[in-house]
């Protein structure tokens, strides 16, 4: 009996080494690469912004955040070479081909300079082109059409509502009777919008004055020379002047004038109000288009997309400053 015991002690720890063996072998499979992570396609992305401002860094923030969320997916694994371009067109070009001689798979450009920087670069190969945040991809030379772009190269727009800011600027400030217009003529963005803005207020009948700037150190001298002639002032999505936003929010608001712009990161940094888009949106809907590309979709199908996602922004802290009621919008 005691030996029945024993045998039967002995078969059912043999039989418990074999199951912790299986166990085992199972475990180990299920910690080891998939076959699906194993079959993802590897890519590189070159990811060049014009320069450090809240609006740029919110655009990579989403575009890196949606790549990495459904890059798996799509069967892709994304690595992202991301440089920025220190608002230098030298620097610009320098990544940009930099990225071509590295033989990347799609070039991602956020803003107008960054995006024309990458697409003389990548002139005559195949390296696909995103660019994002371009006010007027036409106007930039980027694309002829925006429906079917021809080439390499397509992407997202921040084309600015002009005539909703205005109406805007009407509703919360009526007694201005005059606009200075801050902007660097050296962007193709800047002068597509300023465009557009002097059409409409002369449509108006409302006067203005052109302030130009080449460099955030010129927008304080620019704001006051402005601020003396004008009741109020109005920038685009000028990378210059939004740099240096924290400057001319300051002389605006020592003149109690108002300041009217066309991102919601302007209105952060001081700017009275805008209607403006959702900035990570907009870098989502680059990202969606990026893997619509990296996933085989030729570029002539995917069509420029402009954000068309509205909303006023206003600034309660810059507003209060200078004695304007915006609690209509205020959160």
């Amino acid at each position: 009996m005691k030996n029945m015991t024993l045998k039967k002690l002995a078969a059912l720890a043999l039989s418990a080494v074999f199951a912790l063996s299986a166990m085992t072998a199972c475990s180990g499979s299920s910690s080891s690469a998939s076959p699906a992570q194993d079959d993802l396609k590897e890519v590189t992305v070159g990811l060049i912004q014009l320069m450090e401002h809240p609006s740029l860094d919110e655009i990579r923030t989403a575009i890196e955040a949606r790549l990495e969320e459904k890059a798996a997916e799509n069967g892709l694994s994304i690595h992202i070479n991301y440089q920025n371009g220190q608002g230098d067109a030298s620097t610009i070009n320098t990544i940009c081909q930099q990225f071509v001689g590295d033989g990347v798979d799609a070039i991602v450009a956020i803003a107008t300079p960054a995006a024309q920087g990458a697409a003389t670069a990548a002139a005559g190969t195949d390296i696909p082109i995103i660019f994002s945040a371009v006010t007027d991809p036409v106007a930039a030379g980027l694309v002829e059409n925006l429906d079917a772009p021809e080439g390499n190269i397509t992407g997202t727009s921040d084309a600015i509502p002009v005539d909703k800011i205005f109406a805007l600027a009407e509703e919360l400030t009526p007694d201005v009777k005059s606009f200075g217009l801050l902007y660097n003529p050296g962007e193709d963005n800047s002068v597509s919008v300023i465009a557009d803005v002097k059409a409409y207020l002369d449509g108006k009948g409302i006067s203005y004055t052109e302030g130009s700037v080449s460099g955030t150190g010129d927008v304080q001298i620019a704001a006051q020379s402005l601020l003396s002639q004008c009741d109020a002032i109005f920038s685009p999505i000028d990378n210059t002047v939004a740099s240096a936003m924290g400057v001319l929010a300051d002389e605006a608001i020592k003149a109690k004038k108002p300041v009217y712009v066309a991102a919601d990161s302007m209105v952060h940094d001081g700017g009275l109000a805008t209607v403006g888009v959702n900035y990570t949106n907009l870098g989502t809907q680059t990202a969606d288009m990026l893997l619509k590309v990296l996933t085989g979709t030729p570029v002539s199908e995917v069509p420029v997309e402009v954000l068309r996602d509205n909303a006023v922004m206003v600034n309660a802290e810059t507003a209060e400053a200078i004695g304007v009621d915006v609690s209509k919008y205020a959160e």
